[in-house]
């Protein structure tokens, strides 16, 4: 048992922390910069980060690390502090869960789900972004475990303290983390109808709730000073994930259908293919058991937070990241049904390798730097490239050498200059780099006639351009990575295709391929 919890916590540590300064000395996670460059307007005597997407929790904690370490004020610096803090946190939900689960189950049960918790990809890649996905897990599982202590002690102060204080953090860091709470009412509710002490559990559910709106108040205070501006971010915020408001960098979503989505383009992935079978198969065991309190607990409130975000318009992966802790433990039910210690073995082998054969994304360079090398040393000096903007910083992540147009295709529909433009553009290429699956993959169909017309007359060679390299890094050997919802890849590992143009069309010639 001892040598198992050790070759654990040196398995989280590992899987956590190494790497997290992948990119390559670039950042290309839109969300991480976005906090980065908030961060980098602060100064003591100006703590108001003008940022509203998230709360200022995150924002301060790296800050007063950065300071209190003395570390430079760059921005490197300051995204490798952020990254460390998500790694941190993530590092502590594996204890959380593996409490979680043992409290539950067996210990054989527990070390199971928690090695599958470990290796989990999706998990895994959290834990190197610097954003709040790590810690909002936490909050979610720790007000999990508290929940069962409300179970044997339904009056206790503290673990309502406790709880306040973990979800006013999480709230100051994503306003959403308030759902997080359902476990610590859901409990409340249960002990409201069996007990007589009706009146303190209201009052303790009330007090909760006054005091997260206080730790709110405290770890990001300017959501109240600048309130307007928070407003603001509160409602564009809202209104692009219910799609009321339609931006370029939600296009993946038109036409997907709620739920499916998710079951088909995340939780695959992010799971890996033998973990997400094997948690399919633990369901039916979770509903042969016999009724357990605290398993309900944990499905009733992942439940909860699915239907509500599952059916929101945007489907992003990280939207869905409270519950990727159901995967493992469903999985590990399933294999401590098996009788056999070889075939177990062999199962949980190959269930952890995916997670193994994903982490080697950080042993190798960045995969847009490799690309960036070649172009540099291969094509010649001042070639014209066409490639596509959009990006937190665009491929090759050095043009000086070359001519490189970073077209916007988001505004290609319906605007006749826009689509000259492009024409123009591609009778005066001499390469084309598809950067990412992110525009191909998304602007086809009836709403995209003119990409889907310039992707398919690109990759059949109607354009004139053939293919001379591709660069991938697969992280997934049993699914093909770019049918997974797009967040999945193109923030640390996406797929470059560069085009070499072998026919010289007029161009006349391209106007009839874009005006038949």
């Amino acid at each position: 048992m001892f040598f198992s919890s050790v070759s654990l916590v040196l398995l989280t540590l590992f899987t956590r922390f190494f790497g997290i300064n992948w990119g390559g000395g670039f950042f290309f996670n839109p969300d991480e910069n976005n906090m980065v460059h908030a961060i980098m307007r602060m100064s003591p005597g100006e703590l108001n980060p003008h940022f509203f997407a998230y709360g200022q929790f995150p924002l301060y904690l790296t800050f007063l690390t950065r300071n209190i370490l003395g570390l430079a004020p760059t921005y490197e610096v300051t995204t490798l502090v952020l990254r460390f803090w998500s790694a941190v946190f993530s590092s502590i939900s594996v204890l959380i869960f593996y409490k979680i689960v043992k409290q539950i189950f067996d210990f054989r049960t527990a070390l199971y789900a928690t090695i599958l918790y470990v290796f989990t990809p999706g998990l895994i890649q959290l834990s190197h972004f610097g954003t709040t996905e790590s810690l909002l897990i936490l909050v979610f599982l720790l007000n999990t475990l508290l929940s069962f202590k409300l179970i044997s002690d339904p009056l206790n102060f503290k673990t309502y303290f406790y709880s306040a204080l973990i979800t006013g953090i999480g709230t100051a860091s994503k306003l959403s983390a308030f759902i997080f709470l359902y476990p610590i009412f859901f409990v409340s509710l249960v002990n409201f109808l069996k007990t007589k002490n009706k009146l303190k559990i209201t009052l303790l559910v009330f007090l909760s709730v006054l005091l997260v709106l206080i730790f709110f108040i405290i770890f990001s205070p300017y959501n109240i000073i600048e309130n307007k501006d928070f407003l603001s971010a509160l409602r564009y915020e809202t209104d692009v994930a219910t799609g009321r408001m339609h931006v370029f960098y939600t296009n993946q979503f038109l036409n997907t259908r709620d739920y499916l989505f998710q079951l088909l383009k995340i939780f695959p992935y992010i799971a890996s293919l033998p973990i997400f079978l094997l948690s399919i198969l633990g369901i039916f065991f979770v509903f042969r058991k016999k009724f357990n309190y605290k398993l309900f607990i944990i499905f009733s409130s992942t439940a909860f937070y699915f239907l509500y975000f599952g059916q929101l318009y945007v489907k992003w992966t990280r939207f869905m990241s409270p519950v990727f802790f159901v995967f493992p433990l469903l999985a590990s039910l399933s294999l401590s049904k098996v009788n056999s210690k070889i075939i177990r073995t062999i199962i949980l082998i190959v269930s952890i390798f995916p997670g193994i054969y994903f982490f080697r994304l950080y042993f190798t360079p960045d995969i847009r730097v490799k690309a960036t090398e070649w172009m540099n040393e291969s094509l010649p000096q001042n070639s014209k490239i066409l490639s596509e903007g959009g990006n937190v910083i665009d491929i090759p992540l050095n043009s000086g050498k070359l001519d490189v147009t970073n077209f916007d295709f988001y505004s290609l529909e319906n605007n006749t200059q826009t689509k000259k433009n492009l024409i123009t553009k591609i009778s005066e290429a001499e390469y084309i780099i598809v950067p990412s699956r992110r525009v191909f993959m998304n602007q086809k169909g009836l709403e995209f006639p003119v990409s889907q017309l310039y992707f398919e007359s690109l990759f059949n060679g109607t354009l004139g351009f053939t293919s001379i390299k591709t660069f991938s890094l697969n992280t997934d050997i049993l699914l093909n990575q770019e049918q997974a919802e797009e967040t999945w890849t193109v923030f640390d590992h996406p797929t470059i295709r560069i085009y070499k143009k072998v026919n010289n069309l007029s161009l006349d010639e391209y106007e009839k391929i874009f005006n038949p």
